[in-house]
């Protein structure tokens, strides 16, 4: 082996040094990812588990965030207004415990006895029930609610602008809903009813499906043992260097 090769390589060992560190913080990284995620799950079990509790009054409704009340179990009761009812697009009704086919979230407007409204998202329907007549699951009169707070959903990257004027909605956006159907004091939130018997081709609740992954643990496992696997391989190399530099006894 020539004088060349046998010279030590600074620049390779800093740059194997580097991605080393880059890769053990990376792991670092989901770890705490794992934890933060780990509260979020616990905080959720707790709201999950929980009796439900009062609807907060309108006076609150401004200052509440999101992560201050998602997923949190109320109940309420008010007068159902059959109306106004607004239909969300869905591309599958598993999310309802309904059959995987597209059809619609119903969101129906409760006036409550000080007459501010709240949307209740009262379940999934076919897309072959759009133009039904619901009535036969409709309450009329007072009505009891129990189910879940939600915040507005995100809207994703691909999914198609909402048309207020032809009554296409694709996203569960309580407060641009409120305005399209005339609603002066509406929640900034919804609540997706709890599951209940009703006849059939009607909501019945139950739309919420909590799924919230976490694979940190494995994230963080790949990029500990890529770390791993790269000291190995600098170690090998060295070793082979190491080698290749000591003398070796001539050959009788």
């Amino acid at each position: 082996m020539n004088a060349a090769a046998r010279r030590p390589q600074p620049l390779a060992a800093l740059l194997a040094l580097a991605a080393f560190a880059v890769l053990i913080g990376l792991g670092v990284w989901q770890v705490e990812r794992m934890r933060w995620k780990e509260a979020i799950l616990a905080r959720l079990e707790a709201r999950l588990s929980a009796a439900p509790a009062p609807l907060p009054p309108p006076a609150q409704w401004p200052g509440l965030a999101g992560r201050d009340f998602e997923y949190t179990r109320v109940f309420t009761s008010g007068v159902f207004e059959h109306s106004r009812e607004t239909l969300i697009y869905r591309g599958s009704g598993k999310a309802a415990g309904a059959p995987a086919q597209p059809g619609y979230w119903v969101m129906t407007p409760l006036r409550l006895a000080d007459g501010a409204h709240v949307l209740i998202n009262r379940g999934f329907i076919a897309l072959d029930r759009k133009d039904a007549a619901r009535g036969s699951g409709r309450d009329t009169g007072e009505t009891v609610i129990r189910g879940l707070l939600r915040a507005p959903e995100p809207r994703g990257a691909f999914t198609p602008a909402d048309n207020p004027a032809k009554g296409e909605w694709f996203t569960r956006d309580p407060v641009a809903i409120a305005a399209a159907i005339g609603l002066e004091r509406a929640a900034p939130f919804s609540i997706d009813e709890e599951a209940h018997a009703a006849p059939q081709g009607s909501p019945a609740g139950g739309a919420t499906v909590v799924d919230i992954p976490n694979n940190h643990l494995s994230y963080a496992l790949t990029w500990f043992a890529l770390a791993a696997t790269l000291a190995a391989l600098c170690l090998f190399a060295a070793l082979r260097r190491r080698d290749g530099q000591t003398p070796r006894a001539p050959l009788n």
